[in-house]
């Protein structure tokens, strides 16, 4: 919330994305990939990661083989079959992935919750 009961603003709310992109501006990685990752960690599946984020197999396969291919390595590993089934989990590079990007945007959201309050503590008092 971003003004009190009653103010113009309190009703508004900041909203941000990060996104890792390749030197052209190609968006590579963003909160959708970074999630089905997490899923994945989870699950160890990628049909149980695709079903918790309500997003088809088709399209959760889509989304790693694009973040695969333009990083250039393997996130996930995956295992075929067998008497308990396949399993697919993170790589090493996966896992290194994850932690930075919530390390990432847990900085990110400290300095952007202070960054925010400043700025509508200044325009809540602009407009009273």
């Amino acid at each position: 919330m971003a003004g009190s009961r009653g103010s113009k603003y309190y009703n508004i709310f900041l909203r941000y994305y990060l996104n890792l992109e390749d030197m052209e501006g190609n968006k590579i990685f963003d909160n959708e990939g970074f999630n089905l990752l997490i899923q994945i960690d989870r699950n160890n599946s990628i049909v149980a990661a695709a079903k918790e984020m309500n997003m088809s197999y088709r399209k959760a396969w889509g989304i790693l083989y694009r973040v695969e291919e333009r990083l250039g390595f393997a996130l996930v590993i995956k295992q075929r079959g067998g008497s308990d089934g396949g399993m697919t989990y993170l790589s090493e590079e996966g896992r290194e992935l994850i932690d930075g990007y919530k390390e990432l945007t847990a900085q990110f959201d400290m300095s952007i919750n202070e960054i925010t309050r400043k700025f509508f503590r200044k325009i809540n008092r602009k407009n009273d």
